[in-house]
């Protein structure tokens, strides 16, 4: 059994009422697990089909999410290393979800790290557009740049700057925004037990008022008519409830936009948000959503969804400080020219004209109309396609696992679970064929490079990766 934080366990008493005991009994069931499949991969049939995981069950409120069974082990399987899937907590999926994001839109993920929400994201976007997925810790801004990579995403930027800097780069740009806020993590507990020795309840308003700084520079990032979704992974009425009503009281133009409330999801509750106060609140906070373990299958949630007034004319574009970024010529890369028409059969660089980027060797496709990484800290700024040496050029990982079967000349079919393995911890293999560069694949996925030389496959998969 848990050790509970005793504040917190009466304010938890206090506010569940009747329904505390099955609340506390929670604690004391196996935490749910999940994952989500990737859609820039394939299709969630095909990947069913592929699939050597046994007691998958779907996870109703997002269509690519599936609880598996404690038997099986998905983070070590080589799918995993192909980004076929993002392993998430299944009460996480749910606020990416109700963002809705389209292709061609400019989505912002605020608090992006480790990055289940933006390759979630990513997944709806499916390439098309802008995304700017930003973290502001460096450590975890690197393991969130490393999650986009593997599961080929093309359109991101990722950066690793402050809300208040954003801020002043953006202005009414984004078109969605998702603020998955810092918070007291009460509803992980379950998940992870040492949160409960850095709760207290000092902690939990200093993340309230670092809560309200964040929301205000969403807003002033979101267009009129944008949609906002705040989200947390706690109990706490003033980080929830609370944070919502003080920012509704500070921005009057936004209102709660009412969205679907599945099985054993409950509705905020308005008193709530100035609980320990006084009971007064705001009857729109009850179409926000609350997640509790004794209820729903999945850890403790909270979010809401919240629209801006107004409207913007068609090809409106919002204000960048730093403009967009501006590329080089595709002319100056022939080297990336003759890679692709002696590799690929996809056409990469079609309408690219100046959608290349260039930081020392290291060579990026950018999407259409970046933002200008002037002045920002920025880890991956679109598709690292390789390093741009002279007379030569060598294709990145990341290239390897945003391409298919279909783009690829030539590929090599990894027919076996072993042979997988064997290129995962970098040995090299023997095949025969035509010399040059190899899309490896694994059940019809691409995992990375090989270069034939002779009938000797020479392995390109990542030292720093390597199992």
């Amino acid at each position: 059994m848990i050790n509970l934080p005793q504040d917190f366990a009466n304010r938890m008493q206090d506010m569940l009422k009747e329904a505390y005991p099955a609340f506390l009994l929670s604690y004391e069931k196996e935490k749910y697990q999940a994952l989500r499949v990737n859609a820039l991969k394939g299709t969630t049939e095909e990947f069913l089909e592929k699939a050597p995981f046994s007691g998958l069950q779907a996870v109703p409120w997002e269509k690519r999410g599936f609880y598996y069974d404690s038997k099986s082990q998905p983070g070590k399987h080589p799918l995993h290393e192909a980004g076929v899937y993002y392993i998430q907590e299944p009460s996480a999926m749910y606020p990416a979800a109700c963002l809705e994001a389209k292709p061609g839109e400019r989505v912002l993920d605020l608090c992006a790290a480790p990055g289940g929400k933006t390759t979630q994201i990513a997944s709806y976007m499916q390439n098309e557009g802008i995304l700017v997925c930003n973290e502001i810790h460096p450590a975890r801004a690197k393991i969130l740049s490393e999650n986009v990579e593997r599961m080929g995403i093309r359109n991101a930027l990722v950066t690793n700057e402050t809300p208040q800097h954003l801020s002043e780069v953006f202005d009414e740009y984004f078109d969605r925004i998702l603020v998955d806020a810092p918070c007291s993590g009460e509803g992980m507990f379950r998940k992870n037990e040492e949160a409960c020795d850095e709760w207290s309840l000092e902690n939990v308003q200093l993340c309230a008022a670092r809560q309200d700084e964040i929301l205000d520079c969403a807003d002033v990032m979101l267009r009129p008519g944008g949609r906002l979704v705040y989200s947390t992974c706690t109990f706490a009425p003033a980080e929830n409830e609370g944070s919502v009503a003080r920012f509704l009281e500070r921005h009057p133009a936004y209102r709660i936009v009412e969205t679907q409330v599945y099985d054993g999801m409950t509705q905020g509750v308005p008193a709530w948000a100035y609980y320990g106060e006084n009971n007064s609140g705001m009857d729109d906070l009850k179409h926000t959503v609350r997640l509790f373990p004794h209820l729903i299958n999945g850890e403790g949630h909270y979010l809401a969804v919240l629209e801006k007034a107004g409207e913007v004319p068609e090809g409106y574009q919002g204000y960048l400080a730093n403009g967009t970024q501006k590329g080089i010529s595709i002319k100056e890369a022939k080297e990336l020219q003759q890679f692709c028409e002696e590799t690929l059969k996809t056409e990469l660089l079609e309408g690219c004209e100046d959608c290349l980027l260039l930081f020392g060797e290291q060579l990026y496709l950018m999407p259409k109309d970046m933002p200008s990484v002037k002045k920002l800290k920025v880890l991956r700024p679109g598709l690292h396609l390789g390093t741009l040496k002279k007379k030569r050029f060598e294709p990145s990982h990341a290239l390897a696992l945003a391409l298919s079967t279909k783009d690829a000349k030539h590929s090599m079919e990894l027919s076996n679970d072993a042979d997988a393995r064997a290129y995962l911890s970098g040995m090299t293999l023997n095949y025969d064929g035509e010399k040059g560069w190899y899309l490896m694949t694994y059940k019809g996925y691409s995992i990375g490079w090989g270069k034939l030389a002779g009938q000797v496959m020479k392995n390109h998969y990542p030292k720093g990766l390597r199992k």
